[in-house]
């Protein structure tokens, strides 16, 4: 589904990715573990095309690195950003239908707005209200139904459980394993360790803009060295 090779990415001068290789398969959960400020983030940037990526980015077989935003989500890859990015002057329902892409009506992919209402109530509840006064994790919920909403095949998600209650973040988690379900791939950006190997099938761990391990979760949990290098504070 998604292949990237020997990536770099730069702010600047500053040389943030220094050779990032990594691989999602369908289906597939894969969590990209490691501290804050290591290039977690850029990594789903870079491979968004929010930044410019150099090396080789391939999405279904297909070379991706270098277009644009907007042409690499019509391609099938979601984005949920850590900060949200809903559109707080528009209601609940209408975020939802900006997640369609251009000629999509709802219900045509894998997911509708019904779906999103019978996984999460108070969004059904709040489906007409203006979304500035959800609460933070009914943002979240909404950021990343919207996004689902276009049918995306790879959908990558950063910090979805950053600031949330402990009910919450189960939702958040149940959430993704019904995209898993799907079939729908999943790049997981997380700082909940625990969150991240329950449901993840493979984890990357990122250091100094580099990947330093890769391996299943189980795999991790044996490597006392690796979790206390690049994760334990």
């Amino acid at each position: 589904m998604l292949d990237v090779n020997d990536m770099h990415a730069y702010y600047g001068k500053s040389h943030i990715l220094q050779g990032v290789t990594m691989n999602i398969q369908e289906g597939e959960i894969v969590a990209l573990l490691g501290r804050n400020g290591v290039g977690r983030s850029t990594t789903c940037k870079s491979i968004m095309g929010e930044v410019e990526p150099h090396g080789s980015v391939k999405f279904k077989g297909e070379e991706i690195a270098g277009r644009k935003a907007f042409e690499i989500a019509n391609l099938g890859i979601g984005y949920v950003p850590e900060n949200r990015d809903i559109f707080p002057g528009l209601t609940t329902r209408q975020n939802l239908i900006l997640g369609l892409k251009p000629g999509q009506k709802d219900g045509a992919g894998r997911w509708s707005m019904q779906d999103m209402f019978n996984m999460f109530e108070n969004l059904e509840r709040r489906a007409d209200v203006e979304a500035s006064v959800l609460s933070g994790g009914e943002q979240q919920m909404l950021t990343m139904c919207r996004t689902l909403m276009g049918d995306p095949d790879l959908v990558m998600i950063d910090e979805p459980t950053e600031g949330l209650s402990p009910q919450m973040v189960q939702r958040v988690a149940q959430l993704l394993k019904e995209i898993s379900k799907r079939k729908i791939s999943t790049l997981l950006v997380e700082q909940k360790l625990s969150i991240a190997m329950d449901i993840a099938d493979r984890v990357y761990v990122m250091g100094h803009g580099q990947v330093v391990f890769e391996g299943t979760p189980q795999e991790l949990r044996d490597r006392e060295d690796v979790r206390k290098e690049w994760l334990e504070v």
